[in-house]
């Protein structure tokens, strides 16, 4: 085998396994240390240059970070990112002045957004300081899109996101608020260069089983209906209250029913608990809140009397694995289960809609009436007309959003310069020496046990009675200084040089994970690593292997298992062993 080019810029990233897993690739460690060193500022700025929203994300993410990260290597919960987030926005100072300047003469180039969601507001904070002009259109009152009209204010209240959406919108944005866009063509027909269509997945999926349109008054369809409840068209629920769905909208219609009057509020979904697609932590304060979770329940239908619904049946099922993993519902030869209710709020699935995007101008769209993209790109089969957030690919998470726009923006970008929007910039890596002293590192390396710390909860006796307390109270500045001390500083690289190597294998000795071998080479890569000291069983992260060295032998080190703990480079003794930061920027739109 070859050995390792880590000049690749991509296999650094890939062993930074929390940065490499978020949509945005926000560099995660780096705003750790800098949360540990009280630098609120620096670490919120890190923060909003990637994921463009760190107060709402610290709150809202789905965290796809954690599951990836290196403390689940010591113990089973991993350092707590999302939260560490919100440290830094809670505790920055005014950051105004921190923002780009966006310049008075224009470039000449005018941009339409559709949508004021998190996808449209970062291609307008990523093309605003080079000069663009944007317009910006949405059917609602003020920016935000779901992030204002599907998250509670109990999780996200309303100054964190004005505070965050409006940061952009002060840019200069052309706002058109209230204004439903019923036609592309007609948008087309307006003088603008390019078209952003950031309007997200708007209908939410219906339950089609009888007494469905009897019952139609006492059924919602629950993204409406949470949107209804954060504008204050609806204020009260009845007291029995049903949510179907097992997603994270299902949790917030449970969870804000509660707080509108539902004493008796229960979840029924389809699947089983642990297929559930809300996160864990979703369905855990939903529980908390004394909202019970029924599974393995199918819908039958609804039951109406007098003209009024008063209940639903539902079958009892049970689910079937078959070899690939794929799941079949088997009903029970059981009566079917009836259960009381005023309401029901139907949260089984969102999906696309683009009534107003006609079939003529040359977008094309596929068997699931989706628009055909270019999934590097963004763009669509209509030159000027790009796509991001769920209106891409059907819908998916804040965090994803924010990435679509920042690409979209790098496309629409090249696109108005008559650039090819497949040429796509670099991103941005360093990689330094991180050694002060002959054995001393500006990094915490301690490998300790250290459980995750929890996050305060305001009271449930007053959080249930007014759903605009934010539940969670986020971490002081002390409880955040300890969970950031858990960071393994996993961009924090081990590099190997050849040249300084003298083969003592002091380094393996030392080694707390068995991670690196000194071994003969060999041409295929699965018989290297079952012949590693420890067996590198994990395909999807690499190895790191050197040149020959004098005695014909090669170091490999599995980049799966090391925990960037530093012992190897303080053992060597020939400093063939280095600890290097490697800092990863995503690549961004330029003025280049």
């Amino acid at each position: 085998m070859n050995p390792t080019n880590i000049a690749d810029p991509e296999y650094f990233h890939k062993v930074v396994d929390c940065q490499y897993a978020c949509p945005a690739h926000t560099p995660v460690p780096e705003y750790i240390r800098l949360i540990a060193a009280g630098r609120y500022s620096d670490a919120y700025m890190i923060n909003w240059e990637s994921n463009v929203f760190p107060g709402i994300l610290g709150r809202t993410c789905d965290r796809p970070c954690e599951p990836a990260c290196r403390r689940g290597r010591v113990e089973e919960e991993p350092v707590a990112i999302c939260r560490l987030k919100r440290v830094a926005a809670d505790f920055k100072d005014d950051i105004t002045a921190r923002l780009p300047t966006i310049p008075k003469d224009k470039n000449g180039k005018k941009i339409a957004l559709v949508g004021a969601g998190p996808a449209s507001l970062t291609v307008a904070r990523d093309l605003m300081p080079l000069g663009y002009s944007v317009d910006v259109y949405d059917e609602q009152e003020f920016g935000g899109g779901f992030m204002r009209s599907q998250i509670p204010s109990f999780r996200l209240p309303e100054e964190v996101l004005r505070e965050e959406v409006n940061y952009i919108l002060d840019m200069g944005l052309v706002t058109h608020f209230n204004t439903y866009v019923d036609s592309m063509n007609s948008l087309l027909e307006k003088d603008y260069d390019a078209i952003f269509v950031g309007s997200g997945a708007p209908r939410g999926r219906d339950l089609e089983v009888p007494g469905r349109q009897e019952a139609a008054s006492q059924i919602h369809i629950g993204i409406n209906w949470l949107e209804s409840v954060a504008f204050g068209h609806i204020e009260s629920i009845g007291e029995k209250v049903i949510v179907l769905g097992g997603g994270n909208t299902a949790m917030d219609c449970c969870r804000t029913s509660r707080r509108l009057g539902g004493k008796d509020v229960k979840v029924i979904v389809r699947s089983p608990f642990a297929d559930m697609k809300a996160s864990p932590w979703e369905k855990e304060d939903a529980i908390h809140e004394d909202i019970p979770i029924i599974d393995n329940h199918v819908p039958v239908d609804f039951v109406v009397e007098n003209g009024k619904l008063v209940g639903m049946h539902f079958e009892k099922v049970r689910a079937q694995y078959n070899a690939r993993g794929k799941r079949t519902l088997v009903p029970l030869d059981e009566p079917h289960v009836f259960v009381e209710c005023d309401e029901v709020l139907v949260a089984i699935g969102q999906e696309n809609a683009f009534p107003w995007i006609e079939r003529d101008i040359g977008i094309e769209f596929d068997q699931w009436d989706m628009p055909k993209l270019n999934e590097q790109t963004f763009q669509s089969t209509l030159d000027n007309v790009f796509f991001g957030g769920d209106a891409a690919f059907g819908p998916e998470n804040i965090i994803t959003a924010v990435a679509h726009g920042h690409q979209a923006a790098i496309s629409i970008d090249r696109f108005c310069r008559g650039k090819d929007v497949r040429d796509r910039p670099l991103p941005g890596t360093t990689l330094a020496s991180t050694k002060m002293g002959v054995h001393e590192w500006n990094f915490d390396n301690a490998v300790t046990s250290d459980r995750r710390f929890k996050v305060p909860h305001a009271d449930k006796e007053q959080t249930l009675t007014d759903r605009y307390l934010e539940v969670e109270l986020g971490f002081d500045e002390e409880l955040g200084y300890a969970e950031a001390e858990r960071c393994l500083n996993c961009d924090v690289q081990t590099v190997f040089s050849e040249s300084l190597c003298i083969e003592c294998d002091a380094c393996v000795d030392i080694c707390p994970t068995r991670c690196i071998t000194f071994t003969q080479p060999e041409t295929e890569e699965q018989e290297l690593r079952l012949k590693l000291t420890a067996p590198a069983n994990n395909l999807t992260q690499d190895l790191y292997i050197s040149d020959s060295l004098p005695t014909q032998r090669v170091m490999v080190k599995d980049e799966d298992v090391c925990l960037h703990c530093g012992l190897c480079a303080e053992r060597c003794p020939t400093a063939a062993w280095d600890m290097q930061k490697f800092l990863y920027s995503v690549t961004k739109v330029s003025k280049l």
